[in-house]
């Protein structure tokens, strides 16, 4: 009983974050259109994790106004990410160009699971060259033999 009633309240708790956008006056279904989306591809640069649509940062709020505002000016999509940019850094994009400045956070996940692999596949190495040498010689054999007969005589009663 009470864990539903605490997967009920954690629900309920998701419920009311997911609705975090503040509803807006448009006129035209298509401007609101348009709001919804660049507001969902731009990234709340608190939260960092999250777009703008989704954070309830304060920042976010500001920046979703700002946005508002922009598109009631007549701004094109395009001047507003420039504006976002020129401000914020390209950080502040869900999908940053790939630029000398971005390669980083372009490509620094493949070359740490390069890296990665890299360094397991010599430490495997490694392991096997300096794992001892398991094969008995001959004499080894007959002598391990003649110490397991031997063992097997004073074991018997």
């Amino acid at each position: 009983m009470r864990v539903l009633l605490s997967m009920m309240l954690m629900a309920s708790s998701l419920a009311l974050q997911a609705g975090v956008v503040e509803p807006r006056g448009f006129d035209d279904p298509e401007r609101e259109a348009r709001y919804k989306r660049l507001i969902a591809e731009l990234r709340c640069l608190v939260c960092q994790n999250q777009n703008l649509a989704d954070s309830d940062a304060d920042l976010a709020k500001d920046l979703r106004n700002q946005t508002y505002s922009m598109i009631e000016a007549g701004k094109s999509d395009e001047e507003i990410f420039t504006f976002m940019v020129n401000r914020y850094g390209d950080f502040v994009l869900y999908r940053p160009p790939v630029k000398t400045t971005t390669y980083l956070l372009w490509f620094g996940p493949l070359v740490l699971v390069a890296v990665a692999g890299v360094a397991l596949i010599l430490l495997v190495r490694r392991r096997n060259l300096h794992r001892p040498d398991t094969q008995l010689s001959e004499p080894e054999q007959e002598k391990l033999r003649t110490l397991l007969a031997e063992s097997d005589r004073d074991a018997r009663p």
